[in-house]
């Protein structure tokens, strides 16, 4: 299957399955803001990395559904939180009014509180499709990776980061905490869906982490470069909010060398591999660089 004919079979798959789970019959509207805050938008490249990961170890497909769904939920439910005025105080996301500007405030936390418990709830299946051990280890990675040394923390840092000068290494810890953090976990998800060899598996997860970082250059890159109706977020926020950036700290054109280095870091954990099935992996990897939204 061609790369984008597969790209959206994966799409529709997880929208699918999104649709389905994420409950509209939650009291009180809440179900109607989580949905909202979840469904018909984003680019869902952490599904399709658990998905192709998945598939280049040969991995058990009904498991690493439940991973690409859930880490879909944690990051939504980030989003959601992000946007409050409590911490970004943003009020575009995929091209439509943030959560809280379209539901309040309190809404707008309930959601993500509520698709953070549902991440969880989706990766403990009580049918037994997916065998214990293998709930328990999806968990934890999705846990490490939200948590306090990783999204979590990443956006602590962020925010005590305004106005401040930091250097390139305070800056990629940040990043690789509050962004890499899971998209990486996504890519050892996805792996962990199947049995891989110790070395292929460490290889993945450098893939994972290189990929993660080159995402948030490019992001910070697109924040100057594009308009917001192109990012469907506010564009130049970044700048606006004194926040450092890739761009800020390197200069535009050192950032977009970077990018193509971190490129070609994730391409040489996959050769690095020894798996046989990761153009799909590889092709993400340029198509993370090579965006422009």
């Amino acid at each position: 299957m061609k790369l984008d004919d597969w790209v959206q079979s994966v799409l529709d798959e997880v929208e699918s399955v999104l649709q389905g789970w994420v409950p509209a019959e939650a009291p009180a509207g809440l179900g109607e803001a989580m949905r909202y805050g979840v469904l018909d938008g984003g680019k869902r490249l952490r599904p399709l990395l658990v998905m192709a990961a998945c598939e280049a170890v040969d991995g058990q497909r009904e498991a690493a559904l439940r991973a690409a769904v859930a880490v879909e939920l944690i990051h939504a439910y980030s989003l959601v939180h992000d946007d409050l005025p409590c911490m970004d105080n943003d009020v575009l996301r995929r091209g439509k009014p943030t959560v809280h500007v379209r539901y309040g405030e309190a809404q707008a936390m309930l959601a993500g509180d509520a698709m953070q418990a549902l991440a969880f709830e989706v990766l403990t299946p009580p049918q037994g499709t997916v065998e214990p051990a293998l709930q328990a280890r999806l968990c934890g990675l999705l846990a490490r990776a939200a948590g306090h040394a990783g999204m979590a923390g990443g956006q602590a840092i962020d925010l005590a980061s305004v106005g401040c000068k930091l250097d390139e290494a305070a800056l990629r810890d940040m990043h690789r905490r509050k962004t890499g953090a899971l998209l990486q976990a996504s890519v050892v998800m996805g792996a962990a869906c199947g049995h891989p060899p110790a070395d292929a598996l460490a290889a993945l997860a450098d893939y994972g982490a290189a990929l993660g970082l080159a995402f948030q250059v490019v992001d910070d890159i697109l924040d100057v470069t594009q308009e917001s109706h192109t990012l469907g977020k506010t564009a130049g926020k970044d700048l606006h909010d004194n926040k450092p950036t890739y761009v800020s700290v390197l200069g535009l054109e050192a950032a977009r060398r970077h990018a193509l280095e971190l490129r070609d870091q994730a391409r040489a954990a996959l050769a690095r591999s020894g798996l046989a099935s990761t153009a799909r992996l590889a092709a993400l990897a340029d198509k993370v660089v090579d965006r422009d939204c």
